[in-house]
């Protein structure tokens, strides 16, 4: 179908909402769509502050959440919204120089430091009083790696089982599945519109880019002829 519209959105629809944008340490880093989306978010008038969590051959940086959390919330007062780049986790599980590279390692990286920034962030943030909030995870695109499929249903699974469990806080959470087709600036903008009040209706729920990479287009209408 090609690239969507621009999404267009008020200058100022995240203006008050800090957005805490969780990624992989140097030299993996964020992702092309985890930087387009902290800067989105940044241009809607939000406050964003970086989490980077370092990936150990392994186990995820589980102290680097928890203190990346306390100092996200001592900092701003509160978080609104936490963005997990687990398509970054999953490329710094990666090994391209290795011979056979099975991508359990990458499996285990995106899911592994997601669950443990959503579980800092939540039990830090959102919780505690019933403060709410809202979760986005970044997955992977199809062809990221032998087992980004996996990861991708993985993340999928993460936000239904998480939305069910937390829902009684008003926790939300999503998961933002890119195509192969999927420019950054499409998954930045559905980011956003999931951070803003819009977003409060959707949780536990898969959001597929890539279903509009396979749609066929939309067939144009046509006139009966006249009798």
């Amino acid at each position: 179908m090609g690239p969507l519209p621009p999404l267009r959105l008020r200058p100022d629809l995240l203006a008050q909402t800090v957005v805490v944008l969780c990624t992989a340490s140097p030299p993996a880093g964020s992702s092309a769509a985890a930087i387009a989306a902290g800067r989105e978010c940044a241009a809607l008038g939000a406050t964003v502050a970086e989490v980077s969590l370092d990936r150990g051959a392994e186990l995820a940086d589980e102290a680097g959440a928890e203190r990346g959390a306390h100092q996200a919330l001592e900092c701003h007062g509160v978080v609104d919204v936490l963005v997990n780049d687990a398509a970054g986790f999953f490329a710094a599980g990666r090994d391209p120089a290795a011979d056979h590279d099975d991508g359990l390692t990458a499996l285990r990286g995106a899911l592994d430091c997601t669950w443990n920034a959503t579980r800092a962030l939540a039990n830090t943030a959102f919780l505690p009083g019933a403060r709410a909030g809202k979760v986005v995870n970044l997955a992977p695109g199809p062809a990221a790696g032998p087992r980004a499929p996996a990861a991708r249903a993985a993340l999928e699974n993460m936000a239904r089982t998480l939305s069910i469990e937390w829902a009684r806080h008003g926790v939300r959470i999503t998961t933002v599945t890119p195509g192969a087709d999927t420019e950054p600036d499409e998954v930045a903008a559905l980011v956003a519109f999931l951070a803003s009040p819009a977003g409060d209706y959707h949780s536990g729920c898969r959001l597929d880019l890539g279903a509009l990479d396979a749609a066929p287009p939309a067939p144009h209408p046509t006139r009966a002829p006249r009798p």
